[in-house]
């Protein structure tokens, strides 16, 4: 596990940061331009989101804060990881995103429709009323 995360770590680090923009007027879509060993995908009109890969069972394997000017271009290497589906989460100020990640062969594919989305409130003093 300890050596899982290290190889996570790793590919991220050597991945770099850049900054990534596909034409269109959707906010928050994700676009995958790569799988196999490694996966790529980028995050079109959002200048900062936290991003992290979850297991099945909920346990995180990676967490960052990342940023761009016009999008976000991310890399990751997941071909230490065992077989297995885990999750991308995408999380901005207005919703919180999940993708599919399988793991088969060491062959990684990442789906480029989102699995869930939750919205949050733009209202901090919504109440519900209980009777």
């Amino acid at each position: 596990m300890k050596n899982l995360k290290l190889s996570l770590v790793c590919a991220v680090l050597l991945s770099g940061m850049s900054t990534y923009a596909i034409d269109g007027n959707a906010d928050f879509n994700l676009h995958v331009l790569k799988n196999g060993k490694l996966i790529t995908f980028g995050l079109n009109q959002v200048q900062k989101a936290n991003l992290a890969i979850y297991d099945q069972d909920g346990n995180q394997f990676y967490s960052e804060t990342a940023s761009g000017k016009e999008g976000i271009l991310r890399t990751f290497s997941l071909e230490d990881f065992p077989d297995g589906v885990y999750f991308l989460e995408v999380e901005d100020n207005a919703k919180k995103v999940r993708y599919e990640i399988v793991v088969n062969n060491s062959i990684t594919t990442l789906s480029s429709k989102a699995i869930s989305t939750v919205y949050k409130s733009s209202d901090k003093n919504t109440s519900v009323a209980v009777r």
